[in-house]
């Protein structure tokens, strides 16, 4: 088996998790009858701090379940410009939502508050006025970077300020929940929705939940609806992100040791600060990335190339400490390789 670090999303249900899933009870979830869906919905919630969750297929449903109950046709969302909610989500919120978007500048996953509060746009004439603000925590494409949750707080009291809302894109939170140790409830209370995956770094097959009061989620069950997103005996899936909620997440600083060991292994060829690794994701800055994780496949070690210079490698519950090892060994090698290459 090769090592796969293209992403968390790669990883396998346990033994455990499939005995879980397949003693799961189960309903129509449609009708609100699935138990095992009904108390993951409950338990996620409560975890956060909130009323209610909704389960949803993936994590871009759950964000865009999230963006549409916040603000209609017509409105603005404000996001960084590499937040998975307008990069990775085929403009959905365009698209389905009628809802417009603008994006603050970012440098690798930070929150610069003072420049998002000048971003907002209040209403009035034919101006498209700022309805909700999203935040990416951790941020993908900003290395696994956990955001301060002193400027969560700043964020909310800004948007409290400007009448907006605020929207927690945290399909990793588990992660920054563990390197930080912040509760989960303290992340909820700042943000009116919260999305959540349980198929990254949790391991479950399938699964993300929207979180926030009971009106929004009522109304997010019929946008789920619209986009397709209605399960039938949906609490096979719902076992396993119960199971994995119950068993999964502090072992999440496994794969940050591991994350850890990457980075300063990778950090002398090229640009990739060992301290910036905060959890599980490693960016690296290289000549040729799409040449370097082609060369790696070919011994045994998968990796990201999310742009001509940019590597990404993410850790993860199937790779182990000899897989670890395994991958520095092709990489540093190959990269080692390619710095002789290029100095004759």
């Amino acid at each position: 088996m090769p090592v796969d670090l293209r992403s968390d999303t790669v990883t396998r249900p346990t033994p455990e998790m499939r005995e879980a899933m397949a003693r799961a009870e189960v309903g129509d979830d449609v009708y609100g009858e699935d138990p095992a869906v009904n108390a993951l919905e409950n338990e996620v919630a409560e975890l956060f701090g909130h009323e209610a969750a909704v389960f949803c297929p993936s994590g871009s449903m759950a964000n865009q379940v999230a963006v549409q109950t916040l603000g209609g046709p017509g409105g603005e969302l404000l996001c960084d410009s590499d937040a998975h909610v307008v990069t990775f989500e085929g403009g959905a919120a365009a698209a389905y939502g009628g809802i417009s978007s603008r994006t603050w500048p970012t440098r690798g996953g930070h929150l610069d508050v003072d420049t998002v509060a000048a971003f907002i746009r209040p209403g009035g004439g034919y101006a498209v006025p700022t309805v909700a603000i999203a935040v990416e925590n951790t941020h993908n494409l900003g290395g696994g970077r956990v955001i301060p949750i002193a400027k969560l707080r700043r964020l909310r009291e800004i948007a409290d300020e400007r009448g907006i809302a605020l929207h927690l894109d945290g399909a990793r939170i588990w992660n920054a929940h563990v390197a930080d140790g912040v509760p989960l409830h303290e992340y909820g209370e700042l943000f009116d929705t919260v999305s959540v995956c349980l198929s990254k770094g949790l391991g479950a097959p399938v699964g993300s939940l929207m979180i926030s009061n009971r009106e929004r989620v009522a109304a997010g069950r019929v946008v789920r609806k619209r986009l397709g997103g209605g399960m039938r005996q949906a609490g096979i899936l719902a076992e396993a992100g119960r199971h994995a909620l119950r068993h999964h997440i502090a072992r999440l600083a496994d794969d940050h040791v591991h994350a850890q060991r990457l980075a300063e292994a990778l950090a002398p060829y090229g640009v990739c600060e060992a301290s910036d690794t905060q959890t599980n994701i490693v960016v690296l800055t290289v000549p040729d990335a799409g040449g370097l994780a082609a060369a790696a496949r070919e011994e045994g070690v998968l990796v990201s190339a999310l742009g001509p210079n940019l590597l990404r490698m993410v850790t993860h519950m199937d790779v182990d400490e000899a897989g670890v090892a395994h991958a520095v060994k092709v990489l540093t090698s190959l990269l080692s390789r390619g710095e002789r290459a290029a100095e004759s």
